[in-house]
């Protein structure tokens, strides 16, 4: 189911500045067992990715991307509204299926997200900003697990969050936010320091990490008109660490 998905991603939902100043030949950076992508000028420099890597000390993994400019520094507009607010992201798509994290019935790609969203906040048991009001700080930095699917609705083959059914009822991690869709908000923090950006993510026992693969995108997405099945659409595609979503990178 994987590859299918990726390929239609490819073919529909990529922009053109994806593979703007040619091929994705090695990046002179030396970030060993990284996917390594070429400097791309046609985006801009805090989506530029140079290098997507993940490793790990026993249970604990770290997922790390390395941006041409000021990782964080671009945040979307405000909207002033739910209906067709924007979202970016740094993403790590990765080969876990997603029982692992606790969703159940789900069928796609499991992602690890450090999104910007300044219209609405989707981590209600944290408090990002340290202002005391849990509700009010999705334009800060913070983590979700997504999982991603193909959906004709946000065009031609393109992906989106996936949509829970309709009086479904399936089995969510304890840190679901309780939207419609499937999204956790586990509060992994991203560490934010110049053109580094870092999640460390603790495993239960039970999941390989050690097989882990994974690859590194920067996207925008953006809230559907009618805020309802799909929810939530990828817009826009920046970048991608190894040019065709082939997911080459291995936990180190």
């Amino acid at each position: 189911m994987l590859k299918p998905i990726l390929g239609s991603l490819i073919l529909a939902g990529l922009s053109a500045t994806a593979f703007a100043g040619g091929g994705h030949e090695h990046h002179a950076l030396h970030q060993e067992d990284a996917v390594l992508s070429p400097e791309n000028t046609a985006v801009d420099a805090n989506y530029d990715i140079l290098a997507a890597h993940v490793h790990r000390d026993g249970r604990i993994v770290t997922f790390h991307m390395t941006l041409k400019g000021t990782a964080g520094a671009t945040v979307p507009e405000k909207a002033g509204q739910l209906a067709g607010a924007p979202v970016e992201a740094y993403v790590w798509p990765t080969s876990l299926p997603p029982e692992s994290v606790g969703f159940e019935g789900a069928d796609g790609i499991l992602a690890l997200v450090a999104t910007s969203h300044p219209d609405f906040d989707d981590t209600p048991l944290f408090d990002e900003d340290g202002d005391g009001d849990l509700a009010n700080d999705g334009a800060v930095w913070h983590s979700h697990w997504v999982v991603l699917a193909q959906t004709n609705e946000c065009g031609d083959g393109a992906l989106s969050v996936l949509d829970i059914p309709d009086n479904a009822r399936p089995k969510m991690p304890a840190t679901w936010p309780g939207l419609p869709i499937y999204i956790d908000s586990p509060g992994f923090s991203p560490v934010l320091d110049g053109p580094e950006i870092t999640i460390n993510v603790a495993f239960e026992d039970t999941v390989p990490v050690e097989t882990i693969s994974y690859d590194g995108v920067t996207s925008a997405l953006r809230v559907n008109q009618n805020i309802h099945a799909p929810l939530l659409c990828v817009a826009d595609v920046f970048d991608i660490a190894s040019g065709d979503l082939s997911l080459p990178g291995r936990v180190k």
